[in-house]
């Protein structure tokens, strides 16, 4: 029969290491939870507030009403013609906003996805030890089945002996 120390060596060292390392991954990952993280810098929350009011219908539904009125008041004439039909000048506008907007969505869109990358490593982390604290109990719940299991032969023997010594019987 295994005792627990004979158990614990069947756990690969490497297994073992990672084990701790998990651990000690999980204490650091609490305390840095508590820190909620290093600050941001300017550029990351000028990008993040960027991405977040031009990724909103509250700017889709202003940028449109914008454009209608552009152009309705160019084709209509109200005021006079400052970009007639081609509407060269909107372009330009345009193409300016695209071109100064698409960087900081692209910054504000790398941080996230680091974000999600640690995330996601973490997740494996927590697994992978989920996985090794699984298999350990596994293992103590044999020991513990095998030791019971080895209890009662006993007994029975005992009992067994018991009762084929000629005194014992009545």
């Amino acid at each position: 029969m295994k005792d627990l120390p004979s158990l614990r060596q069947e756990i690969s060292e490497s297994e073992q290491q990672l084990l701790g390392k998990l651990r000690a991954l999980r204490r650091q990952r609490r305390a840095q939870a508590q820190d909620s993280g290093p600050p941001l810098t300017v550029g990351q929350k000028i990008a993040d507030t960027v991405a977040a009011t031009m990724g909103s219908w509250t700017f889709i539904i202003i940028q449109s009403v914008i454009l209608a009125l552009w152009i309705a008041l160019n084709i209509l004439a109200f005021v006079r013609h400052w970009d007639p039909y081609p509407f060269i000048l909107l372009n330009l506008a345009l193409s300016f906003q695209a071109a100064y907007a698409a960087p900081f969505i692209m910054m504000s869109q790398n941080r996230q996805q680091d974000i999600d990358r640690q995330k996601a490593e973490n997740d494996y982390n927590v697994n992978i030890k989920a996985e090794l604290e699984i298999e350990l109990l596994h293992q103590k719940i044999d020991q513990l089945r095998e030791t019971e299991v080895m209890r009662l032969t006993q007994a029975v023997q005992q009992l067994t002996a018991m009762l084929q010594q000629p005194g014992s019987r009545s």
